[in-house]
């Protein structure tokens, strides 16, 4: 009976569902002595993690040798059962499974590790080494990267706020304080009780906490240490987020077609809009460029024995130095950079707020970001439309809403036309759609993300949608060509737009860097 009663509650576990979830992040007040106890803790988790880290690869390695792992490979994918057992038998006999280091974290966390890092703690670090590899092992990764000692561990976190690194409130009679405890110290939280976000975030209960370490741009920079590092807490929190008034949620379908360095925007009632993505974004390029060079030239006087007699890196195992110059200069240039990151999320999440203002269904097609990386690398690495995509799916689904992405080798809008129903190929640099029915000339993003806007998301073949195009294309392409020609008149004036846009004589390059 006991051996049932622990699998009936092992399988109410398993089908228990996940409660919503949502982050507030506190600045921590740290003293100089707390800070290098910090610094301690970190590093022993971060040597710890790559203890795990480095079992699991061996056992990885193992298992992947087995002749009965390539057997498992050859049964066909439609065969799910027979494959996942046989996976499943792998795992089990070499202990490649979370459990399995969880056991192995048991007794590394020994010795002066365990004066850092407690059991929970622990076991926290065991899961993440677990991801790290079973992403490799699941072939969405080629290797697992070991934490160096000059970059270090950024995060530890627990799992629940009741042991080891966890977050306390004070009640209001004692002063609606927090603090985070770990090991011996009492890190004070910075709470701003007049913001609304923090006062609604704290009165959610906590699941668990995560202490965040930020690169400050000095070692004077405001609540930065001797190492230039700040450190903040993170609560993961039960419940939803704060919404905050002035964040509309539209009604209507809104249909996108977002480009490297473009996006469409067309909802089914509302205004179009043709816009550079992130055209606010203007990284100082020639600052950076010289940071870059001053670094090659403070790393080559400082390892002259590591470029040979034509000035190009040796080849093999080389050592390298870093003079205090060189740390300076990498530093002012990741601050500029750290810079450029906040500005492009901040414009995000500008822009998702005003899409969702508009409609809250949202329909584009699914598009492989990392494809973009190869073949427009300075442009996506720039604006990162994965990012903003990531962060318009978790904005339409706090606000009720759905955001669909259909597949792009059955759809193909770009190259549909709805008037004969027929595929009419393009290349990327055709621009404008124009088709013998009659049905053009009208710029491709507009038209890709009008089609996006009618479609049905239970049935995402555009040729299902033929109706309802002919029905709403009249009242429609006034709004699309008007849409068009204001991006016409803003080139007028001077501003710089790609020449995906299909206006003549627009040159396709950055915004002008600020002198």
């Amino acid at each position: 009976m006991p051996r049932q009663r622990q699998t009936s509650a092992e399988q109410q576990t398993r089908t228990r569902k996940p409660t919503p979830t949502f982050l507030l992040e506190l600045p921590l007040q740290v003293t100089p002595g707390q800070a290098k106890r910090l610094r301690a803790h970190l590093e022993a988790a971060r040597q710890f993690y790559n203890a795990i880290l480095s079992e699991g690869q061996r056992r990885l390695l193992r298992m992947r040798a087995d002749l009965a792992w390539q057997a498992a490979r050859a049964i066909p994918r439609t065969q799910k059962l027979e494959r996942q057992r046989a996976f499943g038998v792998l795992r089990q006999q070499y202990g490649f499974s979370e459990y399995a280091l969880h056991d192995v974290a048991k007794g590394l966390n020994c010795a002066w590790i365990a004066d850092h890092v407690d059991a929970v703690l622990a076991q926290t670090l065991a899961s993440r080494a677990y991801r790290a590899l079973n992403r490799v092992c699941l072939g969405q990764a080629r290797r697992v990267r070991f934490k160096s000692r000059g970059r270090g561990l950024s995060s530890v976190e627990n799992k629940r706020n009741d042991t080891g690194l966890r977050f306390v409130l004070q009640p209001p009679e004692g002063g609606n304080t927090g603090y985070l405890l770990w090991q011996d110290d009492r890190l004070e939280a910075l709470i701003d009780w007049k913001d609304p976000v923090v006062t609604y975030s704290l009165r959610h209960p906590i699941k668990y906490a995560r202490l965040l370490v930020r690169q400050a741009s000095s070692a004077r920079a405001q609540g930065a240490d001797a190492q230039s590092q700040r450190y903040c807490v993170q609560l993961v929190l039960k419940g939803v987020p704060y919404h905050k008034p002035k964040h509309l949620v539209g009604q209507d379908t809104v249909g996108l077609d977002l480009g490297p360095s473009t996006i469409a925007i067309v909802p089914r009632k509302g205004t179009p809009r043709l816009e550079v993505f992130c055209a606010e974004l203007a990284p100082d390029a020639s600052a950076i460029r010289r940071l870059q060079r001053q670094m090659d030239r403070q790393r080559r006087a400082s390892n002259t024995a590591n470029y040979d007699e034509r000035g190009r890196v040796k080849k093999g195992r080389l050592s390298w130095k870093h003079s205090k110059r060189y740390l300076a200069t990498r530093q002012r240039k990741a601050t500029r950079e750290r810079t450029l990151a906040a500005h492009r999320k901040t414009l995000h999440g500008r822009l998702v707020h005003e899409i969702v203002a508009v409609g809250k269904t949202i329909l584009t097609e699914k598009i492989s970001y990392r494809a973009w990386q190869k073949q427009f690398g300075k442009s996506v690495g720039l604006r990162a439309p994965g990012m903003f995509l990531d962060m318009l799916k978790r904005t339409v689904a706090r606000t009720g809403g759905t955001l669909v992405e259909v597949p792009t080798r059955s759809t193909r809008l770009s190259q549909f036309c709805h008037g004969c129903g027929q595929f009419i190929p393009k290349p990327l640099s055709q621009r404008w759609h124009q088709c013998p029915c009659g049905i053009g000339p009208i710029q491709r993003d507009l038209y890709s993300a009008f089609l996006a806007a009618y479609l049905d998301p239970a049935d995402s073949l555009p040729s299902c949608a033929q109706q309802r195009y002919a029905a709403c294309w009249e009242g429609r392409e006034p709004g699309l060509q008007a849409a068009y020609e204001h991006a016409v008149q803003r080139a007028s004036v001077g501003q710089h737009l790609p020449r995906s846009f299909g206006i003549p004589r627009v040159r396709a390059r950055l915004p002008e860097s600020p002198r």
